[in-house]
């Protein structure tokens, strides 16, 4: 298996609308903090299916993860990010297992249906502001897992969880970047032991991985010339679109 054959069955138009997402959604994750795993399936589902969706997004989000953690590295609360991988680790497992269960029909009505509700969901949380101490934290941590190991766009969870328990600013970005690190590790093992980990899997998670590098360095650029909250609204008007016509799908398949 090697990385270039990967790219076998996908033209190279397809391969710079991906990279083009790619960068998108790198600039809107740097502008409002998510978006990458919400974003990705909307081009990646129609190319390759929705089976290998979370295999490659959990890869990519390794290097993205990664640079994050390096460069924010002494903000990071290793305390709360050590209770919630304590506590999310099992369940992350067993999310990410259930996935590679899952027919093609049912993987994106899964994605789908987590990409709608993750749209309210922040909206209810933020408009609430809800606090927790560190058992509240333990407790959502749990369904955090099975959310995180099964599904894409589940990061707006986690960073409620975090500004929930009192984290703030760089501590949330670090935090979250060090957790998401665990978890992607934790995934990326049960999707390989799975056979879920592909030359394509691998191949697209690198495209996009990359891609994520010079998006960093655009939305620093962008963040004072335009309001987070027209991005934000760019990115639940396009999730909601996505998750609806991947559901769509999904019940043609079923029926068919």
């Amino acid at each position: 298996m090697t990385i270039v054959s990967g790219f076998a069955d996908i033209s190279l138009v397809q391969l710079l609308l991906v990279a083009a997402m790619a960068l998108f959604a790198s600039i809107i994750g740097g502008l409002a903090g998510y978006g990458t795993g919400a974003l990705m399936p909307l081009v990646l589902v129609p190319l390759v299916g929705a089976e290998p969706v979370v295999p490659i997004i959990a890869i990519s989000a390794m290097l993205t993860n990664a640079s994050r953690a390096l460069a924010y590295v002494r903000y990071a609360d290793r305390r709360r990010a050590a209770i919630v991988l304590a506590c999310a680790a099992l369940t992350t497992a067993l999310g990410a297992y259930g996935y590679t269960r899952l027919t093609n029909a049912g993987a994106a009505l899964v994605i789908g249906t987590m990409l709608i509700l993750s749209v309210p969901l922040r909206r209810v949380l933020r408009r609430r502001a809800v606090k927790i101490g560190d058992t509240g934290l333990a407790a959502g941590s749990v369904g955090y897992g099975v959310l995180v190991g099964g599904t894409s766009g589940s990061g707006v969870i986690l960073l409620s969880l975090l500004m929930a328990a009192g984290l703030e600013g760089a501590a949330v970005i670090a935090t979250d970047a060090m957790i998401s690190l665990g978890t992607g590790l934790i995934k990326i093992s049960v999707f390989g032991l799975a056979g879920a980990v592909t030359a394509q899997v691998l191949a697209l998670a690198l495209l996009i991985g990359g891609m994520a590098v010079p998006g960093a360095f655009l939305a620093k650029a962008f963040v004072e010339r335009m309001p987070v909250q027209i991005h934000t609204a760019i990115l639940d008007a396009a999730v909601i679109t996505g998750g609806l016509l991947m559901i769509s799908a999904a019940a043609r398949q079923l029926v068919a």
